[in-house]
């Protein structure tokens, strides 16, 4: 049986503590984790500045360059799990196992985290608006155009208390070792795979393993990685998002409430877009935040709802090992059962309609003996002020919203991703110029198409250095 161990500092440690998983579908034993204290992590964290010392010894270039070759060797290559080795499949059955993704996903995201690694020099180049990585380094130096600056680190590492719900939030936090700066990852319980893999590809690479910890499980590490990093990444629904509001040293990434938006002059022409629709909603079993939660128009919002239910009402759950699988599933007892129960109390609330259910009748729950799965949900919600429209789940849900254009950028609220389907010169002005949206398409863009080289809520460069006033004589 595999052993997950605490990588402390590129080192395996053994806990004496272990928690056991089993696969969410067959009841198999896949793996054993070692389980880490709050106490190990505090001892470990005084050795947080020889995790930034050891990068620093190698150029900035290099860095990129090991990244580089840590995409091809995170695909390929068996790589140490514990005591034993794991191949890519390996791999692939093991995140399978534990977080309910279908393994054709887990597919899809590890081939997105290679992307951002072998082309991490481009990513930063554009995070940075091609400053040159030696400023960052040295901590002054001389742009282009001949000017002095200078930047300060705000840490020697980032934590990370990472998520379950989908491997590519992990893209977020890669950029972090070419600027120098070390990690301490405490993974979701249900995924330690991606960082674990991730981590051994950068070592096999060249990455000093004196950069990187990695801490599996344990029900105290993350508050402890919050408590002793001075900049942490993490990941929760709104409650977590409202806690660290506010908080320089704490970057959230909460629930995202993405959005298709049409204009006046493209709601006619709605049946154009389905595709669009269905991709945004279903895509990576709708568990990212860049997943499209809300469809707004000023018209024909019915037949929209109608129309993309009968498309989505056809997807059924199928093995995790199947091509096609399109769903994930709940791998923990009662929960898909629970969300469902919320959302037909929302519905009854709200007087909305479930339309998917309409079409294909009974529960959107499907149970398992050890699992249970929720299928795709289209609601016509009516109006923008409906209570259903501000909610938001981990599988494919959408809420359709009719909204008269000129009151639309009112009521949105957040959005993390809007794609916005219209010509008028005017409502994109307005649409730019809203402090509501985080990354903005035009045009027929599905919400989950993301641009590497732009920032992911906050450009984390300029988050983890901060320009300073700098003068030297010499």
């Amino acid at each position: 049986m595999i052993h997950l161990p605490i990588l402390r500092w590129g080192q395996p440690y053994r806990s004496l503590d272990v928690d056991t998983v089993v696969h969410f579908d067959t009841g198999e034993t896949i793996a054993e984790f070692s389980q880490t204290t709050g106490m190990i992590i505090r001892r470990d964290m005084r050795h947080a500045q020889r995790a930034r010392d050891v990068l620093r010894e190698i150029p900035p270039k290099q860095l990129v360059a090991m990244c580089a070759a840590a995409a091809d060797i995170f695909m390929k290559d068996e790589l140490p799990i514990g005591d034993d080795g794991q191949t890519p499949e390996q791999f692939v059955h093991c995140q399978s196992a534990t977080t309910g993704l279908p393994e054709q996903m887990c597919r899809t995201n590890m081939g997105k985290l290679a992307f951002v690694l072998s082309h991490m020099g481009e990513i930063l180049d554009s995070l940075t608006r091609g400053l040159d990585l030696e400023i960052l380094s040295k901590g002054y130096g001389y742009d282009s155009a001949g000017r002095l600056l200078s930047y300060q680190a705000q840490t020697d590492v980032l934590g990370c208390v990472l998520p379950s719900n989908s491997p590519g939030v992990h893209s977020l936090w890669l950029p972090v070792i070419p600027m120098q700066i070390g990690l301490v990852l405490k993974p979701g319980a249900q995924e330690p795979w991606t960082p674990y893999r991730m981590a051994q590809a950068l070592f096999k690479a060249g990455v000093p393993k004196q950069a990187i910890s990695v801490y599996p499980s344990g029900p105290d590490a993350g508050p402890a990685v919050m408590g002793a990093c001075s900049r942490t990444m993490i990941f929760g629904g709104q409650p977590t998002v409202d806690k660290y509001a506010g908080n320089p040293g704490v970057q959230v990434h909460g629930p995202g409430w993405s959005k298709i938006i049409l204009g006046e002059d493209a709601a006619d022409d709605w049946e154009q877009y389905l595709d669009v629709m269905e991709q945004s909603v279903l895509l990576n079993s709708g568990r990212s935040c860049i997943n499209c939660s809300s469809i707004w128009t000023p018209r024909h919002g019915r037949e929209i709802a109608q129309a993309l239910a009968e498309r989505l009402a056809k997807v059924q759950p199928l093995p995790p090992e199947h091509p096609d699988a399109p769903l994930a599933a709940f791998t923990v007892a009662g929960v898909g059962e629970a969300i469902s129960e919320l959302i037909d109390n929302e519905l009854d609330q709200s007087g909305a309609e479930d339309l998917t259910q309409a079409i294909r009748g009974g529960s959107r729950a499907v149970t398992r003996e050890r699992c249970s799965y929720l299928l795709p949900t289209v609601v016509y919600a009516g109006g923008p002020d409906s209570p259903i429209v501000s909610k938001e789940f981990m599988f494919p849900f959408v809420n359709v919203v009719e909204c008269p254009q000129e009151e639309m950028l009112g009521k949105v609220g957040y959005t993390l991703v809007a794609t916005a389907i219209t010509e008028d010169e005017s409502f994109r002005r307005k649409l730019m110029d809203s402090i509501d949206i985080d990354r903005l398409n035009f045009g027929p863009v599905p919400t989950t198409k993301l641009d590497w080289l732009q920032p992911h809520e906050g450009n984390i460069v300029e988050w983890l250095y901060r320009a300073r006033s700098f003068q030297s004589a010499a």
